[in-house]
């Protein structure tokens, strides 16, 4: 199983709707996929039609240490769910435990979801004890970055937020980097694209996910993509960002 980490120190760059489309493109593609909400918006849940997400989820996980399976729901054949639950920020004002912290989501996850080709978590946007699991408990990371300077920044901080956890980690993450809410007609796009793939050579995915007012529709109807418009460019880019992933292929 491929666990991914969706992630980034800034907001707005798309990883909630990266999450659950991307989730969504790969069981349509035969693979058995779970994703995780690590958000304690919860907004993850709203993507794939939960409007009223159950109170309980990886709050209890991290908190209580209940049972991961017990909070996983089925949402649409081979994707499945973990929601939030209520009370995941709690999580990051966790003072006990030492170090130990940082491993909650790890031992969560020991001995579950067999069978699971891909697990997708959608992180938050900062750098506190959730995102610190997630780093720990991912092989992985996607990195969605919008086409603009202030994400460049951003993806530059999580890249010094990375290294530093490189000593404490068994084995380097896998780093991928997505271009999100790209518009190809846009110059500074462009730029910021070339720098990427200047700095970031074989790690940028083949596919950007371009900027469309269907994308943000999305959410208030509680649907994908591909239960939306299946037949928009967007929905066709989701598909090939899915091949681009299960076949590591980059720019």
């Amino acid at each position: 199983m491929r666990r991914i980490a969706v992630i980034n120190q800034k907001g707005g760059v798309g990883k909630t709707t990266i999450t659950a489309n991307l989730g969504h493109a790969l069981a349509l593609a035969g693979h058995r996929v779970t994703v995780i909400d690590l958000d304690p918006q919860g907004h993850l849940s709203t993507c794939l039609g939960i409007f009223r997400p159950p109170q309980h989820g990886m709050d209890e996980v991290l908190l209580n240490e209940v049972d991961i399976a017990s909070v996983t729901m089925v949402t649409r054949e081979s994707l499945m769910l973990v929601p939030a639950g209520n009370r995941l920020a709690d999580v990051e004002q966790m003072h006990d435990g030492g170090a130990a912290r940082a491993r909650l989501l790890i031992d969560g996850l020991k001995d579950q979801f067999e069978g699971q080709d891909f697990l997708l978590m959608d992180c938050p946007p900062s750098s506190g004890l959730l995102v610190t699991n997630a780093i720990f408990a991912a092989d992985e990371v996607l990195i969605p970055t919008s086409g603009d300077y202030l994400s460049l920044t951003g993806l530059a901080n999580l890249m010094v937020t990375l290294k530093k956890f490189e000593p404490y980690r068994e084995k380097p993450l896998e780093q991928w980097i997505e271009l999100s809410r790209f518009i190809n007609r846009r110059r500074l796009a462009n730029e910021v694209k070339e720098k990427l793939l200047k700095h970031f050579p074989n790690r940028v995915l083949a596919t950007p996910i371009s900027e469309a007012a269907v994308m943000a529709e999305c959410p208030g109807v509680g649907r994908t993509i591909f239960e939306y418009r299946r037949t928009s460019r967007s929905a066709k880019e989701f598909s090939a960002l899915a091949e681009d992933l299960i076949e590591k292929r980059c720019m």
